[in-house]
């Protein structure tokens, strides 16, 4: 028993960085809703930004809570990265392909964020069902992006502010709910 609550607890002893990717998130959606006519190339530059700072975070995260599911956290880490990354050597062309690259990504964290409620539905039982849905809401989201580019084109500055809140949401969800997961951890020592 003793083994099973040190990993437990060894698996969300830094609940707050899913907290700061889900401000950052959450911040990046506001502006795309506060400032919707703004340049394509300014929405390149603060997705790419967005995405890297998010990728640090989360890759952190991952490192710092190692388990059997790491994996999700590191890899949508490491991808977060490389395609703010990308995004910011090459802005010009990050505004032309600006649809793909957010759909893209936001798909990427919505299937991880599937089987991120997976993974809690399979070793803390916590209210894993209304992070499914809102990842499968990211994932329907993210795929009208990618498949309806012209309609993606105008109007992605509002589907990415709602499909980055909800992201950011789910985010900001899982780390209230790990904060809360290590709580009872502490007072059960």
């Amino acid at each position: 028993m003793e083994t099973f609550l040190k990993e437990v607890e060894s698996g969300i002893k830094h609940w707050y960085l899913p907290l700061l990717v889900g401000i950052v998130l959450v911040a990046v959606g506001i502006w795309c809703i506060v400032a919707p006519a703004a340049s394509y190339l300014a929405l390149a530059i603060v997705f790419a930004v967005g995405f890297f700072l998010s990728g640090v975070f989360e890759t952190f995260f991952a490192i710092a809570n190692r388990s059997e599911k790491w994996g999700w956290s590191l890899a949508m880490g490491i991808m977060s990265i490389i395609v703010g990354f990308l995004m910011m050597v090459n802005p010009g062309l990050s505004a032309v392909t600006l649809t793909f690259y957010v759909g893209f990504m936001l798909l990427f964290y919505s299937v991880t964020g599937i089987g991120i409620a997976l993974a809690i539905k399979e070793y803390y039982d916590v209210d894993w069902k209304t992070l499914m849905i809102v990842a499968i809401l990211g994932v329907i989201l993210s795929l009208i992006m990618l498949f309806n580019p012209a309609f993606a084109g105008i109007s992605i500055v509002l589907w990415t502010a709602f499909t980055f809140l909800t992201m950011g949401f789910y985010r900001i969800y899982i780390a209230i709910r790990l904060r809360k997961i290590k709580q009872i951890f502490k007072d059960i020592e």
